[in-house]
């Protein structure tokens, strides 16, 4: 009976030692970042399928090729330093996340005059990217997270093409550009969420 006793009270004993978790709001940060890493993943998977889109429709496929005319065009990468820098803080890397999607969401809209055959599915990318960027900006309010606003190069108006060809190819690196600042997004996280 003694035994049995202790077998029983054991696991309570165990439990008592068990160190709670700091904040109950860190289930919910968990639950944010695995969300959001699936949007993240989906956003992905649908910029490819508008890539592989440029790449059947224009034969506009390797960027190597396209170098030259990107720098007379000027389109910029939207900046991600801070989330990957050595010295690596969530404040700055969310918000520069939040307004990466902000810019990418404007410049879609240079995709969705180039391609009119595929509207649904840039419309449903310019609405995933604004939902992301609102899911971010809502979970560091609610982590009390002081929003930062990061300048961007080009957060005037879009680009304007001197020519079908060069729209096409502004296009081609919207795209591309968005697909590597996802994967940078998601990188970071990934981070987060095993930290």
């Amino acid at each position: 009976v003694l035994l049995l006793g202790t077998l029983l009270w054991a696991p309570w004993w165990a439990l008592h030692g068990a160190p709670l978790a700091e904040l109950s709001g860190e289930q919910d940060f968990q639950l944010f970042l695995h969300k959001n890493l699936e949007f993240t993943r989906k956003i992905k998977g649908d910029v490819a399928a508008l890539q592989r889109v440029v790449c059947d429709t224009f034969q506009l496929c390797q960027e190597e090729e396209l170098l030259l005319v990107q720098q007379h065009l000027g389109i910029a990468q939207a900046p991600l330093e801070q989330c990957h820098s050595r010295t690596f803080q969530a404040e700055a890397c969310f918000s520069q996340i939040r307004d990466g999607l902000r810019t990418y969401h404007g410049s879609l809209a240079t995709v969705l005059e180039l391609l009119p055959g595929h509207t649904g599915l840039v419309e449903t990318l310019q609405l995933d990217a604004a939902n992301l960027s609102s899911n971010i900006q809502q979970q560091m309010e609610d982590l009390g997270m002081a929003t930062v606003t990061y300048p961007t190069e080009d957060q005037g108006p879009l680009p304007t093409f001197s020519s079908h060809f060069h729209r096409q190819v502004g296009s081609f690196f919207i795209l591309a550009n968005f697909q590597r600042f996802l994967e940078t997004a998601y990188r970071a996280l990934r981070h987060l969420a095993h930290l």
